[in-house]
């Protein structure tokens, strides 16, 4: 692919990795058009997300490298898309991840939108990679397994992978650091963002408090059947949770929550059989290239370094079951099982747990 003969947009954060990514393009002799994405919840000044330090450091970036900056408002498209998303899966017992959907519905979705369709690539400071193989167009991981970024990006569309590149994606984490340093950006030492994108200092339980409340209920040890404590709302807890529960003689373990009857049950020790699964259903999964076919693959249920070997079993109608070679602590209904071929290279793409 000839990139010089193609109109690139660069999303642009004010983060290390995109300006390292808006420096690798223009090292190639390219020029895109930076764009900044304001998102966030709602328009209160309180919870707004988009940070003037951020803003800042794009805009000197791209000056840097003499590329336009535009800021984009994505405000709105992130409460109908994202948002509500999120807060209608938490309300109903399950552990969604808002990351994964804002690559899905923003950055490749309403961002493309708002820039009236105009690019023939979309890039990003994301640890991730594309190849061609075999005529086809893959996700792959990056070399930086602990910074890789792959799991974020397998529910975007098959279209918009097509339009996808990651300039960054080959590098690991110190190298790049070492390009900032020695281009001397702006932000060569800055921090990188930590939890959800748009949440900045915001805590997600008081996130998810001011759009659901408290529901409060009992905890029930799941092994005697007593009620030791009460909780706040079920939402505020997930699968294999083990910090912030609030009870004494622990440690204690979240190991279901039972919606109906609002009643969080919880196993105590510090590595509890009860918190491991070794197969649990996925559906509705979201193939990126091709679909996967049943057999040996690697995958993960969080965003860690590790994968987990298992077998593929196919249900049909984008539904399979996942045998764990070994057992895996904390699957949730609710979270994106991301799958990968047995060398842990290759992304098929993800579905949601079902259990």
């Amino acid at each position: 692919m000839d990139l010089k003969e193609k109109k690139i947009a660069m999303l642009l954060s004010g983060g290390v990795d995109s300006s390292v990514a808006v420096h690798e393009l223009c090292r190639q002799g390219l020029k895109p058009d930076c764009f900044y994405i304001k998102i966030g919840p709602e328009e209160d000044a309180e919870w707004d997300c988009s940070s003037e330090e951020d803003l800042e450091m794009a805009t000197a970036v791209a000056a840097r490298y003499s590329c336009k900056l535009e800021v984009i408002d994505c405000h709105r498209e992130y409460w109908d898309r994202v948002t509500s998303y999120t807060m209608e899966k938490v309300k109903a017992g399950f552990t969604p991840n808002p990351d994964v959907m804002c690559n899905r519905l923003i950055k490749f979705g309403a961002f493309e939108e708002k820039a009236g369709h105009a690019y023939d690539l979309i890039a990003t400071g994301h640890y991730a990679r594309t190849e061609v193989i075999d005529g086809l167009k893959w996700l792959t991981t990056s070399p930086d397994p602990v910074k890789d970024q792959t799991d974020f990006l397998a529910q975007i569309h098959s279209w918009q992978l097509q339009k996808a590149i990651f300039p960054i994606g080959h590098y690991r984490k110190e190298e790049l650091r070492k390009i900032a340093e020695d281009e001397h950006l702006i932000n060569a030492k800055r921090k990188d963002s930590q939890g959800i994108c748009f949440l900045g200092k915001i805590k997600y339980n008081d996130y998810v408090r001011r759009y659901l409340g408290e529901n409060p209920g009992e905890v029930v040890d799941i092994d005697s059947g007593k009620v030791i404590g009460r909780h706040k709302g079920l939402w505020f807890h997930t699968i294999g949770q083990r910090h912030g529960l609030g009870l004494g003689g622990g440690p204690w373990n979240v190991i279901r929550k039972d919606m109906e009857r609002n009643v969080l049950y919880v196993t105590k020790g510090y590595d509890p059989q009860k918190v491991y699964s070794d197969t649990f259903a996925i559906r509705d999964f979201h193939f990126l290239t091709l679909e996967p076919q049943p057999g040996e693959v690697t995958f993960k249920i969080r965003h860690t370094p590790e994968f987990h070997r298992g077998h593929l079993e196919s249900l049909g109608g984008g539904s399979y079951v996942v045998h764990a070679e070994k057992a895996v602590q904390g699957v949730a209904p609710g979270q994106f099982c991301v799958v990968y071929d047995t060398d842990h290279h290759r992304c098929y793409g993800s579905g949601e747990i079902a259990l």
